[in-house]
């Protein structure tokens, strides 16, 4: 899958999740960029990433994201 197609899907986690059709992320989206988006609503939307693509995140990986590209090029990664 492209992984331009994996962020906007992601997109579409953050919108349902936080309840903001406002939100718009890119690969270079932090948590510090969505108001919403702390340590407690990070789980969910690990959470939310696991589901919808069918996968597992381990904590090592978990760990070294920085950003939305890093979470979502392991994404692609996994479905790969």
């Amino acid at each position: 899958m492209e992984l331009n197609a994996i962020i906007q899907q992601v997109n579409d986690i953050f919108i349902d999740l936080f309840q903001d059709n406002t939100i718009v992320i890119d690969e270079n989206t932090t948590n510090a960029d969505v108001a919403a988006w702390d340590s407690l609503n990070h789980i969910q939307v690990i959470t939310a990433i696991e589901s919808k693509f069918n996968i597992y995140f381990e904590i090592n990986e978990l760990l070294n994201f920085t950003n939305i590209g890093d979470l979502c090029k392991c994404v692609q990664l996994k479905l790969n």
